[in-house]
């Protein structure tokens, strides 16, 4: 699925974010940046643990806050860490939607040209896919309306129903009746 929003195109796809041809992929972790959720460890695994290290230097930080460091061992320029929830590993709407406008933001500030991202709190955050897409959704939107270097956006999905919940938030939005 593809679509614009402003200067970005937007394509959720069903698949592994560690194997897009992106300069950058973001994902949400928490405050201490330990990478112990489904997609971390599997960026962990092919990225290398040096990226753990690398960020969890940085920490702690506040929620909402996005760590950088290198890609590792993978072909792209950067990982942007996104802290969505503290130590309890339970991240919120709100935690969500400020973890996801500022990653945009600051993937546009990088002048980041092609980000993929993946499904904010719904895997070790047991947040609803559904949940997680609508409050990602809104802040993609608005984001990218304002956003000056992002040319193309992925959403990444591993997970069938998540893929699904983001598939349907999106044409929900953008589907004419």
């Amino acid at each position: 699925m593809e679509f614009k929003i402003g200067k970005t195109k937007v394509l959720i796809v069903q698949g592994d974010i560690a194997e897009q041809d992106v300069e950058a992929i973001g994902f949400s972790t928490n405050d201490r940046l330990w990478m112990g959720g489904r997609v971390g460890e599997a960026l962990k695994k092919k990225a290398g643990e040096d990226i753990e290290t690398e960020a969890m230097k940085q920490g702690p930080l506040p929620i909402g806050e996005v760590a950088v460091t290198s890609g590792g061992e993978l072909p792209v320029k950067h990982i942007l860490h996104t802290v969505i929830m503290g130590q309890d590993l339970k991240p919120t709407e709100e935690t969500i939607r400020s973890g996801t406008r500022n990653l945009l933001k600051k993937a546009d500030e990088m002048k980041i040209n092609s980000l993929a991202v993946s499904a904010f709190g719904a895997g070790m955050g047991k947040v609803p896919a559904h949940e997680s897409a609508r409050a990602m959704v809104d802040e993609i939107i608005n984001g990218l309306l304002s956003a000056q270097n992002l040319k193309e956006l992925r959403i990444v999905l591993h997970n069938e129903g998540i893929f699904r919940a983001f598939t349907e938030e999106f044409e929900r939005r953008f589907t004419r009746r």
